[in-house]
């Protein structure tokens, strides 16, 4: 029987977080004030945009979600595939150098927490004018790809259009009506096409860590919880789709020479010699043609070894940022984790990038300069960009910390199963299965990707810190 640990009804409080990382609890007044005016009159949202209202968008995110970047409609067609991807027209309702864009710039992206997010623009934009919610007419940079009967794109095009999302769902009711036989239309084709989007992935050298992730559930009056969550394969289709639009992304600012790519280095050989070894000591036969990405994706990520080779693949994916350039193409411009050039363009509501990088793609698709305030922030985009991402990281760890330490207070002394991630001498760090903790565990012989008894020896909730040993 699973153990059900939750925390107490007092603990819940994530207000000594925030301010330790001195996360905004609201908006300026100017910032709200300039938010609503361009709700109220929008800036020059009559001219130059396409009706494709016709096309039945939908839009698959978490449950609950309501500032909603992305909506499809997957086509099937002799040909292949025909996907329309509608991205929210965040730059529409943002006057560049005012205070939503200057506060955006401060934020760089919208940061999620237990206890509600702290967004990158003004609810009355990112929850509602911006927001591809159903039934309402918004203005979208639509992405329109062709692709052949193998999933490989064939033509690209992006314009500026009104659209219509027609319903909102979430990956378990999608799951839901493709296990019934009864998808949506606009979805229908994800399955076949997410499938061969991954069979390319894998050949390209895309590495993907199925490792599964920690969820926090619960709330400030009944307590939290965490939970383990593995990618179910909608999410991974889902996700496939806008990689597909990112790639596309970055082929048309590669080719006019501007713009800005999230980039990876390739390991280096020392690295993946590190990685063979580790294969090696945990019992994965690793065959002398096949690539990184091959190996993963033919391991069964439920079995401890996996997640142990998993956690150790994170090596291989550490240096990533983003590049961006005018004139001269960097040296580097691919991400090695997606084994392609790649730029965010999907979630301008959630992240800064995105809004600069749809510019500018907007710019050349059409013949057109790009705008001067685009190609003005070029060049401190990755500085903001990597600085927000740092911070999402560390407020993301401390919120499963500080629900782990709360859970395990009260059972200092007990026992637990787990299975060792990554040990170095007598240190080990740990995926405890129930509850599902990681943490570090003290100890003499710690075999990596094996499963082991640990006892909690400590918990300190203030620091966030919970210590095992083996039993």
């Amino acid at each position: 029987m699973a153990l059900v640990v939750r925390t107490h009804s007092a603990d819940g409080d994530f207000s000594r977080l925030r301010a330790e990382f001195e996360l905004p609890e609201s908006f300026r007044t100017d910032v709200l004030a300039e938010a609503e005016s361009a709700v109220m009159d929008p800036p020059e949202l009559t001219g130059g945009r396409e009706d494709a209202t016709e096309l039945p968008f939908v839009t698959i995110d978490p449950p609950g979600a309501k500032d909603l970047d992305q909506a499809m409609v997957i086509q099937r067609r002799r040909a292949g595939f025909r996907v329309h991807y509608a991205i929210a027209d965040v730059a529409q309702f943002v006057r560049p150098g005012g205070p939503v864009d200057r506060e955006a710039r401060r934020r760089g992206q919208t940061l999620y927490l237990p206890d509600g997010n702290v967004p990158l623009h003004p609810p009355v934009l990112s929850e509602d004018a911006v927001s591809l919610l159903p039934g309402e007419v918004r203005p979208a940079v639509l992405w329109t790809i062709d692709l052949d009967p193998g999933g490989e794109p064939t033509a690209t095009r992006v314009c500026r259009a009104w659209v219509r999302s027609t319903d909102q769902f979430d990956y378990e009711t999608v799951r839901a009506a493709l296990r019934a036989g009864t998808p949506h239309p606009s979805f229908a084709g994800l399955p076949e096409l997410g499938a061969l989007r991954r069979e390319l992935a894998v050949s390209r050298g895309a590495v993907e860590l199925q490792l599964p992730e920690q969820v926090i559930a619960g709330d400030t009056g009944n307590g939290w919880q965490l939970g383990m969550r593995p990618r179910n394969d909608v999410e991974a289709w889902n996700a496939e789709i806008s990689l597909l639009t990112g790639m596309a992304a970055a082929s048309i600012m590669i080719e006019a020479g501007i713009g800005v790519l999230r980039t990876l280095p390739h390991a280096d050989e020392e690295s993946l010699n590190w990685l063979r070894r580790s294969a090696d000591a945990l019992g994965i036969v690793w065959p002398a043609d096949a690539s990184v990405s091959e190996l993963l994706a033919g391991l069964n990520p439920r079995l401890p070894e996996s997640m142990a080779l998993y956690a150790c693949t994170t090596r291989l994916l550490r240096g990533a940022g983003y590049t961006a350039f005018d004139g001269e193409l960097p040296a580097s411009i691919t991400h090695a984790g997606i084994g392609a050039p790649y730029a965010h363009v999907t979630a301008p509501i959630r992240r800064l990038v995105d809004r600069f990088a749809a510019e500018v793609c907007l710019a050349v698709s059409a013949s057109a300069p790009v705008p001067d305030w685009v190609r003005a922030a070029l060049p401190e985009l990755p500085v903001l960009m990597n600085t927000s991402d740092t911070l999402a990281a560390r407020v993301d760890r401390a919120c499963i910390d500080q629900v782990e330490a709360w859970m395990l207070a009260g059972l200092i002394g007990g026992t637990f199963e787990a299975v060792v991630l990554r040990a170095e001498e007598a240190r080990a760090e740990i995926l405890v299965e129930n509850p599902p903790v990681m943490g570090k565990c003290t100890g003499a012989n710690l075999p990596e990707g094996e499963r082991i008894t640990v006892r909690l020896t400590a918990v300190d909730v203030h620091r966030r810190k919970v210590s095992f040993e083996r039993a």
